[in-house]
């Protein structure tokens, strides 16, 4: 253990107060740049900045992996939805639930601290989707709009701040990303409809720096495609991951749907910058450059993902590329300097996409929970591979024959009716990262929202609705194992090491009611290849 911190002064929002420094206890920035050679810790939400969610992991293989086994469990006892990604630190587990910041041992399941946070303002959407960490602080964001700062030995409140507009519907689900002295968030809530944002905010106090609207206000870039209405219109919020380039010093951001979502005729026009890639630079918050995958949006098809970031070889030239997913089911990888678009591949059903709503109804696929979720692709730079999970699940939609807006309903301007008798499936898909082409998939029975994670075994792991907790040959898709969690399993799935063996850590719980899925508590399960007669110890 080191020596006791100094200390440092910190702005509360009333007051001055004296807390410890954390600038010795780490993460670093230089480990955080270097999260994705590390295979002993999961530093940030998708592994690294870069989000490929890869580890060169070797001790589980495809020849052990039917030994796996549950080393331990603990149960958080929260039925709201369990979406968090669990970081790990030198053998300390930090993940979050609705309302609650825990700290495990990795390899126990032993809860070192918990930490309750009591709403202050209205709370909005209640899934949290975890923290960021570095230098001995640990950085959430709350469902009532909050930014808190904890210390990561003991899980005591540095400073809070009302960061996001609750009142307006303003919510923080997403997990906060931290680079050098800034936390960069955003809130959710397109269909309360919120006007949306990026914002950055200092690291010791919480003191916002820069704020770049993702829905333009009155006179910036971009609010012109929105054209000439006096109807209340909005959206453009964010709920996933950033990714980030620290060389570069560039913060990819996938951004929502507009809104009413079904009823465009008050929003004419692209609808910048709802579901684009918004490139900005992480110091300043300044428009970098853009690209955006579903202009004028009709259906609810979120961009989710802006990750991972990657180097492949394109016809013969090796190529610094983005993978950019979302809602509407297809997968867009870019090239990061030219901003050229290089190939797209379907990864779940596409059907009537160009077509309207209308009063009457149009069917078309993928419908508002399809395509692809919370939880990105992964990239195995070993085999050239890109693994992404998706939904498939479609419906009607249906047109509003007037507009309306209710104040505490969603501004949808319309509705979707799902197939009759369908509860959607899931697809895992495999693709050749450099030209697209897809090598295998795998089918599972309900829709996948889980993480994947990949390692250089050539293994994934990753999990289903159903509450199977899965590891599959990353070659040819084959299951490998198979563990009922006993809840949906729609979090994350990280893989690390604690005294030298590697641990795989898949989280289930409960999804929102959505997902038409049993209620189930917020769990943990740590996997090891364990000794036989190895017994497995729970905390709650």
């Amino acid at each position: 253990m080191s020596t006791r911190p100094t200390l440092l002064t910190v702005a509360f929002l009333i007051g001055l107060v004296t807390v410890p420094a954390h600038a010795q206890q780490g993460p670093t920035q230089a480990e955080l740049n270097a999260a994705a050679s590390n295979a002993v810790d999961w530093l940030l939400t998708n592994h690294d900045y870069g989000g490929q969610r890869f580890v060169d992991a070797t001790e589980i293989t495809r020849d052990n992996a039917g030994s796996l086994r549950a080393a331990c469990v603990y149960q958080a006892v929260d039925l709201r939805p369990f979406h968090t990604n669990p970081l790990v630190y030198r053998g300390v587990m930090y993940l979050t639930t609705s309302q609650a910041t825990i700290a495990l041992d990795a390899a126990t399941c032993r809860v070192q601290w918990r930490h309750v946070w009591k709403p202050k303002a209205k709370e909005n959407w209640p899934q949290s989707r975890g923290v960021a960490l570095k230098e001995g602080i640990v950085i959430r964001g709350t469902s009532d709009g909050y930014l808190l700062a904890l210390d990561a030995l003991t899980g005591r409140l540095l400073w809070e701040r009302a960061a996001a507009d609750a009142e307006k519907g303003e919510t923080f689900t997403m997990p906060p990303v931290v680079f050098e002295d800034l936390v960069i968030i955003g809130p959710a809530g397109n269909e309360v409809p919120v006007r949306g944002w990026v914002g950055a905010f200092r690291v010791a106090t919480g003191e916002p720096v820069w704020r770049f609207n993702t829905r333009p206000a009155a006179g910036e870039l971009g609010a012109e495609t929105w054209g000439m209405t006096e109807a209340l219109t909005g959206g453009g919020a964010v709920w996933t991951p950033f990714s980030l380039d620290p060389a570069q010093g560039l913060v990819f951001v996938p951004v929502g749907n507009p809104a009413p979502d079904f009823y465009s005729d008050v929003r004419q026009g692209a609808n910048l910058y709802t579901n684009a890639l918004v490139v900005l630079d992480v110091r300043t918050g300044k428009l970098v450059w853009h690209y955006q995958a579903v202009p004028h949006d009709l259906h609810d098809w979120d961009l989710t993902q802006v990750s991972p970031l990657f180097t492949a070889q394109v016809n013969g030239t090796e190529r610094r590329l983005v993978s950019v997913v979302g809602k509407d089911g297809l997968l867009h990888v870019l090239d990061r300097e030219s901003r050229e678009h290089v190939y797209e591949v379907a990864v779940t059903r596409r059907e009537n996409v160009q077509l309207p709503p209308t009063p009457e109804g149009v069917r078309a696929c993928p419908g508002p929970l399809g395509g692809v979720q919370w939880n990105g692709p992964a990239f195995n730079p070993r085999t050239n591979t890109l693994y992404v999970a998706s939904v498939d699940w479609c419906g009607t939609f249906k047109k509003a024959h007037q507009l309306e807006h209710v104040m505490g309903r969603n501004y949808m301007g319309g509705s979707f009716t799902p197939d009759p008798g369908e509860l959607g499936h899931g697809w895992l898909t495999a693709i050749d990262a450099s030209t697209g082409a897809i090598r295998w998939r795998y089918r599972s029975r309900r829709p996948m929202l889980a993480a994947v994670t990949a390692t250089s075994s050539d293994l994934l792991f990753t999990g289903e609705l159903d509450g199977d907790f899965l590891v599959l040959d990353g070659r040819d898709g084959a299951v490998l194992y198979r563990f009922n969690t006993g809840g949906a399993m729609n979090g994350g799935v990280v893989t690390y090491q604690a005294a030298g063996k590697q641990y795989v850590a898949a989280t289930s719980g409960n999804a929102t009611f959505f997902w038409r899925t049993p209620p189930g508590s917020a769990t943990v399960i740590i996997f090891s290849l364990q000794p036989s007669g190895a017994s497995l110890s729970s905390e709650r």
